[in-house]
């Protein structure tokens, strides 16, 4: 027979055990984010590799010409992302500081989780992608540019959103939809690959 006093002693036990839990897990959630994300941002470091190597800060990006555009991307899924108005540098500036690439070269663009993206000299010109409307119908592509973005609708780009610094195909467009695999988040190392 439960008495009372015993269906007391288990509720407050419960009690206890369940506000240890949650407290537990709302404190690991904010530490990991914490840890995760601020040293990432706080530290992010650019390697930039051709004929010379460089290493940039977020600050040293801002250094280089501006470039704004629309984005807007479709994942495999069919998960859209955008529009939005990007801000970075052009992938090509920031070949051109490490001596630059041959009709032949290769770009790889890489992120410390291990995704990396490969783009040709004729996408540094923005051309060669398959572009859509915002009905998901392919079109033919306007003019395009590859970005190393860093502010997205006028904000520095948060790290779940690929950030501090993420590579994107803008449009003059805001309608224009691109493949969002080449949209590499958390970018650290651009490396020209010589034919």
């Amino acid at each position: 027979m439960i008495t009372r006093k015993m269906l007391l002693f288990c509720t407050v036990i419960l009690l206890l055990g369940v506000s240890a839990t949650f407290s537990g897990c709302a404190s690991n959630a904010q530490d990991t984010h914490l840890q995760v994300t601020d040293p990432a941002i706080k530290n992010w470091q650019l390697t930039l590799n051709g004929t010379q190597e460089k290493m940039l800060k977020i600050d040293d990006l801002r250094g280089f010409p501006v470039t704004t555009g629309h984005c807007y991307a479709v994942s495999t899924t069919g998960i859209r992302f955008g529009p939005y108005v990007c801000t970075g540098v052009d992938l090509r500036d920031l070949i051109n500081d490490v001596g630059g690439m041959g009709p032949d070269d290769k770009i790889w663009i890489s992120a410390p989780d291990g995704y990396m993206w490969v783009f040709d000299a004729k996408q540094l010109e923005g051309n060669g992608f398959v572009t859509f409307n915002t009905d998901l119908r392919e079109i033919p592509s306007p003019p395009l540019r590859i970005i190393l973005m860093y502010e997205q609708d006028g904000k520095p780009v948060s790290y779940d959103d690929g950030g501090p610094a993420r590579i994107v195909i803008i449009s003059e467009n805001p309608g224009v939809i691109t493949e969002g695999s080449a949209w590499v988040k958390w970018v650290d190392k651009i490396e020209i690959k010589k034919k």
